[in-house]
């Protein structure tokens, strides 16, 4: 047997290397439910650590383990459920970060590496491709639903307790946090990108992301083809419900409604105003244009804030 690994089991070493001793495990007490927890990943140092919202569910604080053995307790800075992202602090010291990346690169059919620090077993490590991007995974927090956006959808296996865990492309870079199992052979990760980064900022600064509301419910729809040159767009969102009451319903949206803008900016897909409605929406003006019955109408419509149950 040859002493040289081939390229592909080079990086995979190489990523597993650099990344496992930064992977912790989380242990955490839910109370009348059980024990429970995860996988986490440093990302500052000074003792931040990513992770799942739905890893530290409504524990408070719980115990981190790192790979060379050395465990303390930590505290949840804050968590959203409807990005499932939290972030916790270590009451010690704890490795160097990693290095996050921006999962808008990515590519389908790019090699990821998947690092988890499952149930204590440190060091698990599965590798694959990206199968997918821009698949979506639907979250909720009480009455309030949510779709995470462009979700990375890899082949490479997740166990049990992976879920917190690092995605990292060949060069080490973290692009994702790995949240779900989907399916036999399917595993999902929460993207890191400029939207992650703006959630990870909330949760350091607030301990909790404001989101704004609006009220409605809405799906892609194509354009006729007018608009679609007219507006140099393919879609928009097709409004399915408002609700009694919404702030969008007070603006005289309707079911039926075809969204082509919203703040003046293209709306083509389901993100397109979710992306928009952050703690800066609250309270302002929010100006949509929509078709209506064959017309272009404008409405200003003004978002409340969405109460959060944490």
């Amino acid at each position: 047997m040859s002493g040289e690994l081939d390229a592909y089991s080079a990086i995979v070493t190489r990523v597993a290397a650099d990344l496992t001793q930064r992977v912790a495990s989380l242990r955490v007490s839910y109370g009348r439910r059980g024990d429970g927890g995860g996988s986490a990943v440093v990302f500052t140092d000074d003792g931040f650590l990513l992770t799942n919202a739905h890893v530290v569910g409504p524990a408070t604080a719980g115990q981190v383990a790192f790979a060379d053995g050395t465990s303390m307790p930590f505290r949840v800075t804050g968590a959203d459920p409807l990005s499932d992202l939290a972030i916790v602090r270590a009451a010690g010291p704890t490795p160097p970060p990693v290095t996050l990346g921006d999962a808008d690169s990515l590519a389908v059919g790019q090699l990821v590496v998947a690092v988890g620090n499952p149930l204590g077993l440190a060091g698990t490590v599965t590798a694959g491709i990206v199968s997918a991007l821009g698949r979506s995974l639907p979250t909720r927090d009480g009455a309030a639903a949510r779709v995470v956006e462009d979700v990375i959808q890899t082949d490479a296996a997740l166990n049990p307790g992976n879920s917190g865990g690092a995605l990292a492309t060949s060069d080490g870079s973290v692009v994702g946090v790995n949240t779900a199992v989907a399916g036999i052979g399917v595993g999902l990760a929460v993207p890191v990108n400029a939207t992650t980064r703006r959630i990870m900022a909330a949760l350091l600064n607030e301990g909790r992301v404001r989101r704004a509301y609006l009220g409605l419910v809405s799906v892609p729809a194509p354009l006729p083809r007018a608009l679609a040159e007219r507006y140099r767009q393919r879609s928009g969102l097709r409004i399915v419900e408002v609700a009694e009451g919404s702030p969008a319903q007070r603006a005289g949206l309707h079911a039926g409604d075809l969204v082509l803008t919203a703040g003046r900016q293209p709306v083509e897909d389901a993100q397109g105003i979710a992306r928009l409605m952050f703690a800066d929406a609250i309270g302002r003006p929010l100006p949509l244009t929509v078709l209506r019955g064959g017309a272009l109408v404008d409405v200003i419509a003004e978002p409340v804030e969405l109460p959060s149950r944490r």
